[in-house]
């Protein structure tokens, strides 16, 4: 059992720590690549000195660092797990008047690969309920050169979504942000009482549909899907933002 422990924890961390420093290179430096590789390399010195941390940690501070990293360890797996299982669920009727596409960053122009399940959600969600407004929205991000919703509409529109159909909100920098500012484009378009349903990755479904709540949007959800090897970074970061979003309520 002892092994089984320590192999666990020496391959988890050679995975976290490898699959950061690669997303490092190839998408973008950020605090989730960061924390990832930090975790990682926690995982890889706890299974790699095993059996001395098991000696040490009998009394002592060394025994208090110990209970804390488990304890940490066994709250962050919680979460992660609480978030992918609330990740799946999806509360659209397909009778909404609007539906909100949060952005999810550019490289210079062009839509990443979570962007692109998000809009093709839209897209699928549209062709069920095509009364339906969408709404993209994302502000312009650091080593972006457009708004993300001004390559969310040239997306939807290369589709054939009508661009009637389609409203901008082009200023947002966070996801609080999304819906706060989408929310005052829906109050003016709409007018009278709307329902709304908002579409992002399933890492990110639980933690915007609290901020959607604290907004005051009546907001429905869908999700989409993300790849494989995005996965740990993306949960460890919505981790640390839930820890952001209890402490600053946005």
């Amino acid at each position: 059992m002892k092994r089984f422990i320590k192999s666990l924890f020496i391959i988890l961390g050679l995975y976290l720590a490898c699959d950061a420093f690669i997303l490092s290179l190839v998408i973008s430096f950020n605090i989730g690549v960061i924390a990832t590789f930090m975790v990682g390399a926690v995982y890889f010195i706890y299974g790699f000195y095993y059996e001395r941390i098991q000696l040490l940690s009998k009394k002592g501070v060394v025994k208090w660092l110990k209970n804390l990293f488990l304890i940490g360890n066994t709250i962050m797996i919680s979460a992660i797990l609480f978030i992918a299982v609330f990740g799946q669920i999806d509360t659209a009727t397909y009778k909404e008047d609007a539906v909100i596409v949060l952005g999810a960053g550019l490289n210079g122009d062009k839509i990443t690969l979570p962007l692109y399940y998000r809009l093709e959600k839209s897209i699928e969600y549209f062709n069920a309920n095509p009364n339906a407004m969408i709404v993209v929205s994302g502000g312009q991000g650091r080593n972006e050169t457009i708004t993300e919703a001004l390559a969310m509409e040239r997306y939807l529109l290369s589709k054939g979504i009508p661009e009637n159909k389609i409203i901008k909100e082009d200023n947002s920098t966070s996801t609080y942000e999304n819906f706060l500012l989408s929310k005052k484009l829906l109050d003016t378009h709409l007018k009278n009482e709307y329902k709304s349903v908002f579409i992002t990755n399933d890492f990110h479904l639980f933690r915007a549909n609290e901020l959607s709540k604290i907004v005051g949007i009546n907001s429905n959800y869908l999700h989409a899907k993300i790849q494989w090897y995005i996965a740990p970074v993306n949960y460890i970061r919505e981790v640390l933002a839930l820890i952001k979003l209890i402490i600053l309520r946005q």
